[in-house]
């Protein structure tokens, strides 16, 4: 939690975020944790090794031991840092082998989450931005920091322990020194353990205030950050520049990149003015207390307490104690930062399903015919107070041809997504035989649909898989969906066929497609899935007119006896469906067939005549 004056310190719920994170990590990489317990013992036992040694060496030597028994402790503590050392540099190697693909890892779950979710949270700025938040540390992910962390912080705390371990005899033979009249001595022992504990103390506040004012720093300049990014990738596709060269908006880019980089430059003198002064202030404590540990042992070794190898170990294990406890604050609050991002991820994973979970199987129809009802369904977008569609009723039965027409914002797309439950209606219920849709097994469900969105998206595949969604091929029915869909000539210039990968991103032999043809591309998926619904939103608002006259001339041909729901602009493009839509403000306010609109007052005919003049 973040005290009142800005102090960072880890609490129950960053905990427990830290943990989650772990244990998602622990479901299927078990040995990356085993590892990393493992290598914090071998890192922090291993010094100590050698600082014992060296004390006893002194001692030896001091009370006159020969060259065997030096040779022999020599090579007992050599031996044993040798094998130390080859251990460890086997865990580290698989270690660090984790860690350098944690980012795929971290990434695997996060994506089958993100295909599993419903699909508003998709379209929600604030999951977007958790996502974000998450996979923001550039080359290293989120579980890999963590786990480096949290490594060290092993490191520290059994460095700890082994300190208290080396150095408690020391404490304890001071203790006894006043049966000898060396009261002055415990005292002094006292005395020396609570100005050492209270500079580690300090330290830790001080770490922790200096942090505090880091990501207060750090939150401040977030969405800098992100206005960064998104300036940045205009310089990363040719396809946005050509905007910006044509409408010379060179210098709007520069003046307004230039105002986010001078608050991103001021951000970060801040956080390196506070990280100076946490720097300084834990070499500060290191000085002042290796000196007074030095002083210390000096003054027991004088009096006889301890001896003249126990001072290099007690002092080196002191020492080691203090910087060990210094760093378990500095990284304790580091962890905090961290804590923040795990809690995203947290909260991400453990998004609910809002989405009602029906059971029942889709009826199989031979004869492919279903009928749809909307019963007056009524929705609004999670967040908002305006319904996008209200009270609306209609019906219509698979094998039908449909269009739906209507100015921008009228709720046409929106009733596309709810057919296809992306996302559930605020009110009422959409029924296919009879029953509500909610009722169906999802995925069932969505088998009876192939849709072509306005913003399709054709991926960096193959051409086949692109058209199957898959790696599996059926190459003739393939082909035949590429041919129905107008694809059929350019099909056959392909060096590669359905093994030409679309796009250049990944592969030189790659071929780049127009606009039109991607929207092809598409359209023949929408084939290939063979469901009977089959549904177009400007299915050929990227075509060229002779294109579009193709696509049209075929459409019988392409759908068969499927229902086809067609969303356009175009209106002269409805005219060979049997049954035309007019939405307006969320409600159908006619319907019919074009020859019957055409001369019915209405929407339609407004529309119609404003769009004639290009119709000639």
């Amino acid at each position: 939690m973040q005290g009142k004056k800005g102090v960072y310190l880890m609490n129950k719920k960053d905990w427990k975020n830290i943990f989650a994170l772990l244990g998602a990590l622990a479901g299927a990489h078990t040995d990356v944790l085993v590892s990393l317990v493992l290598l914090s013992v071998l890192q922090a036992v291993r010094p100590f090794v050698a600082v014992i040694l060296t004390g006893t060496l002194v001692d030896a030597v001091y009370e006159g031991a020969g060259m065997k028994e030096l040779f022999g402790y020599a090579a007992a503590g050599v031996g044993g840092i040798f094998l130390m050392a080859a251990v460890e540099s086997v865990v580290i190697m698989f270690f660090n082998r984790k860690l350098e693909y944690m980012q795929e890892i971290q990434a695997l779950p996060l994506n089958k989450k993100s295909m599993a979710m419903d699909y508003e949270y998709l379209e929600d700025t604030e999951i977007h931005g958790k996502r974000e938040r998450i996979e923001k540390f550039g080359g290293w992910s989120l579980m890999a920091i963590v786990l480096s962390m949290l490594n060290k912080l092993l490191v520290a705390t059994v460095t700890v322990v082994m300190a208290v371990f080396v150095v408690f005899p020391m404490f304890i033979r001071s203790n006894h020194a006043v049966s000898k009249g060396f009261i002055g001595s415990w005292l002094m022992a006292v005395l020396f353990l609570a100005v050492i504990l209270l500079l580690v103390w300090a330290e830790f506040k001080a770490g922790g205030y200096f942090n505090g004012k880091v990501a207060m720093v750090r939150k401040q300049i977030s969405g800098h950050e992100a206005r960064s990014k998104y300036y940045l990738d205009i310089l990363g596709g040719h396809e946005k520049q050509k905007d910006l060269r044509i409408c010379k908006q060179q210098t709007l880019y520069e003046k307004e990149f230039g105002n986010i980089a001078f608050h991103m430059k001021k951000a970060v003198d801040q956080m390196a003015h506070f990280n100076v002064l946490d720097i300084f202030t834990q070499q500060s404590v290191s000085a002042l207390t290796g000196f007074l540990v030095y002083v210390f042992a000096g003054v027991l070794a004088c009096a006889g307490i301890i001896s003249i190898g126990n001072v290099v170990t007690y002092a080196a294990s002191i020492l080691k104690f203090t910087d060990a406890v210094g760093r378990m604050a500095y990284l304790l609050n580091r962890l905090k930062r961290n804590a923040v991002f795990a809690g995203d991820y947290v909260e991400y994973m453990n998004l609910s399903q809002r989405k009602h979970e029906g059971v029942i199987p889709v009826e199989k129809r031979k004869d492919g015919r279903f009928q749809v009802e909307f019963d007056h369904v009524s929705f609004r977008y999670p967040g908002s107070e305006t319904y996008v569609l209200k009270d609306l009723n209609l019906k219509f039965e698979i094998g039908e041809k449909m269009a739906i027409v209507g100015k921008n914002g009228s709720g046409k797309t929106t009733f596309i997504k709810l057919l296809c439950r992306l996302y559930e209606v605020s009110e009422g219920c959409i029924k296919v035989n009879g029953i509500d849709i909610r009722k169906y097994d999802y995925e069932e469900y969505c088998d009876l649909f192939a849709v072509v969105f306005q913003d399709f998206q054709v991926f960096s595949f193959p051409l086949g898989e692109n058209v199957a969604s898959g790696c599996e091929v059926d190459t003739a029915r393939a082909e035949d969906a590429l041919e129905r869909a107008g694809m059929g000539e350019r099909y056959k210039r392909l060096p590669e066929g359905l093994r030409t990968s679309v796009g250049k991103e990944f592969e030189e032999s790659g071929v780049t497609f127009s606009g039109g043809e991607k929207q092809k591309i598409a359209i023949a998926r929408a084939i290939y899935k063979d469901a009977p619904f089959v549904i177009m939103d400007e299915p050929t608002a990227a075509l060229d007119p002779e294109s579009e006259c193709e696509v049209y001339a075929g459409f019988d041909k392409m759908v068969g006896n499927k229902t086809s729901i067609y969303i356009s602009h175009r209106l002269a493009s409805c005219r060979f469906c049997q049954d035309i839509l007019v939405f307006d403000k969320g409600r159908v306010v006619q319907r019919g067939s074009h020859e019957e609109l055409e001369h019915q007052d209405g929407l339609y005919r407004e529309l119609w005549e404003a769009q004639a003049q290009y119709y000639a």
